[in-house]
């Protein structure tokens, strides 16, 4: 059996109090010339978030983070933390599930979706949800050794949700790096797994011919890869150059990641009204805190180095349902069915009329809906 162990949230005042005194010494950039956001974060929003962050009540909400059951499991020599709530529903034979969060994300993209899952208004819906934080982000260690990738982590989730928990079959939801991880889940150990549901994942470029709207769809990725990429970019080739500024400055750190929630969700240019200020705040606080930034970003540099693509003559051979948002990476359209049928067995696909890249925190009702949809005729 794996060795997992209760853990509770503690970060030590000294560390907030030294955020605090950084913030207030932010060693500002000269203005830009003309105003908004197209040249990176908008140096007004930035000065009003570090001051929410400044007065931000982290232990506040450290409480109410760990009314949640916390935990966390060995794997590989390093220990992985989690949350993992069991349905009130009991009799009602609860389907096991874990959730996989993406970046700039964190298990914290999932609270308001784990009793939405857990606790339904029909006993019949509800799962027992688990919600683990990536290697190397949050309050999960770093790796110890290069490769780590969606493929390492989909065997450490089997692990943890069969050894470690006892759940010989469960399902599986993922978004952006998580929905990586969960068609790893699904290619690697179908055995176990009784279907896989993705939101906020790129599709692979199979070998040609390709359809109009898949043609389509790719010319879009290179437009926005050209006009948006540069992070991950970065990310995935020089990630230490970048984690240096990214640790040691909270303005940094709220810059690079601020402009993604803006950008990537659909939030009409409210920066933080999607997502929420808090939820934004205790993401930041959570990744400073830890200091797992670089770690985080590294991923995608195990990914350019060790990484293989889902592989068209290769499918996940296991039921696989698709929620789809209309604001993911605009205006690059939603990828076609026909394409994600090429990779994987499709059972649901369900384009939803709002939301984008973070749907757990921006439409979690919706995406909660969806995922009940999709596993109901599996449960079985």
């Amino acid at each position: 059996m794996l060795t997992i162990e209760p853990f509770e949230i503690a970060v030590d005042r000294r560390v907030l109090d030294d955020l605090r005194d950084r913030i207030a010494r932010t060693r500002w950039p000269a203005e830009p010339p003309e105003p908004g956001w197209d040249a990176g974060t908008e140096p007004a929003y930035l000065r009003r978030l570090l001051g929410a962050w400044h007065d931000f009540d982290w232990p506040a909400f450290e409480r109410r983070l760990n009314d949640l059951p916390h935990y966390r499991a060995r794997l590989d020599d390093r220990w992985i933390h989690f949350v993992h709530l069991r349905s009130p529903h009991a009799t009602a034979n609860p389907l096991p599930i874990v959730l996989t969060h993406g970046w700039p994300g964190s298990f914290l993209e999932y609270l308001d979706l784990i009793p939405m899952l857990s606790d339904p208004e029909n006993p019949a819906d509800a799962f027992d949800v688990v919600v683990p934080s990536l290697p190397g982000f949050g309050f999960s260690d770093r790796p110890a050794r290069p490769g780590v990738i969606n493929a390492v982590v989909a065997d450490q989730w089997q692990r943890l949700m069969t050894e470690g928990l006892g759940y010989d079959r469960f399902g599986a939801h993922g978004s952006d790096i998580g929905a990586g991880v969960t068609a790893q889940l699904g290619l690697r150990h179908p055995a176990h797994l009784v279907g896989i549901h993705l939101s906020a994942t790129a599709m692979p470029r199979p070998p040609e011919p390709w359809t109009d709207a898949e043609r389509a769809y790719f010319a879009a990725m290179d437009q926005w890869q050209a006009a948006e990429g540069a992070y991950a970019h970065q990310h995935s080739t020089k990630p230490q150059t970048l984690s240096y500024g990214l640790t040691d400055s909270p303005a940094g750190l709220a810059g690079w990641i601020a402009e993604k929630y803006r950008d990537w969700s659909d939030s009409h240019g409210d920066a933080d009204g999607r997502v929420g200020l808090d939820r934004l705040l205790a993401t930041l606080t959570v990744y400073w805190a830890t200091g797992t930034i670089g770690s985080s970003t590294r991923m995608y540099y195990e990914h350019r180095r060790h990484g293989v693509p889902l592989d068209a003559s290769r499918p996940v051979r296991v039921p696989a349902g698709f929620a789809s948002f209309p604001h993911e990476f605009q205006p690059v359209p939603n990828p076609p069915r026909d394409l994600a049928e090429r990779f994987y067995q499709v059972e649901r696909w369900h384009e939803l009329p709002q939301g984008g890249h973070f749907p757990a925190i921006e439409e979690p009702r919706l995406l909660a809906g969806e995922i009940r949809a999709f596993f109901a005729p599996l449960r079985s």
